[in-house]
């Protein structure tokens, strides 16, 4: 195999690699999600087309803004595929996020899609970092848009203590997934075992034990 052939086996290779990171495409005009099959395949089984309604494709919840009612001071409301069946297999989605004056999206990342937010109303500080921990941050406003690539931890903070903020944002997965860093370390089932939190945030035990009574759920 000659130094061309080589080039093109791995061009070949990438290309591949870099096709299978993200939603598969379609190969049929719908593929409707039907929830309520038992069958487990990588998104959703096809509804039968006979079963198919304009409602699959329909969804009002990004409408309005949420109630924020938690501690950190935001809300999301997602369209993704559970919430609209005819996503399934588009390999897109949207959500909604409501912060409250002042009020954090906490850093998390998603797995699965890379993430751009259109502002609806107020003024965001956000930002990302990559995996050589550099940090690459913006202050937007209204009307204006960011992206936060595929994978990498990101946040948004509303910078106003007194006015409420808003965005819109698409992700490139109809199931982008969300790991909030804090509440995945602190909150994982079984419990990740503390000499492991200890050893990593360089703290003793009863810090940890602190900052997972943070976020036990509140008894009622």
């Amino acid at each position: 195999m000659d130094s061309r052939c080589y080039g093109f086996f791995f061009a070949l290779l990438s290309f591949t690699v870099i096709a299978l990171a993200y939603d598969p495409d379609t190969l049929q005009d719908l593929c409707v999600a039907d929830s309520t099959s038992g069958i487990k395949v990588n998104g959703f089984t096809c509804k039968p087309e006979s079963n198919i309604t304009a409602s699959d494709f329909f969804y009002a919840g990004i409408g309005k803004p949420a109630v924020v009612s938690n501690t950190v001071g935001s809300a999301v409301t997602g369209a993704n595929v559970e919430k609209i069946a005819g996503l399934n297999t588009l390999g897109v989605s949207l959500a909604r996020i409501d912060y409250a004056p002042g009020g954090l999206n906490p850093p998390h990342t998603h797995p699965r899609a890379t993430e751009v937010i259109f502002v609806l109303e107020g003024e965001l500080d956000v930002g990302f970092i990559t995996t050589a921990n550099k940090l690459f941050a913006k202050t937007v406003k209204k009307g204006e848009v960011f992206v936060f690539p595929r994978g990498l931890v990101h946040y948004q903070k509303n910078n106003d203590k007194a006015k409420p903020a808003s965005v819109i944002s698409a992700f490139n997965s109809q199931l982008p997934g969300t790991q909030s860093i804090a509440a995945t370390l602190f909150t994982a089932t079984p419990a990740i075992p503390d000499h492991v939190l200890t050893t990593a945030f360089q703290i003793g035990t009863k810090e940890i034990e602190k900052i997972k009574t943070k976020f036990a759920p509140k008894k009622v």
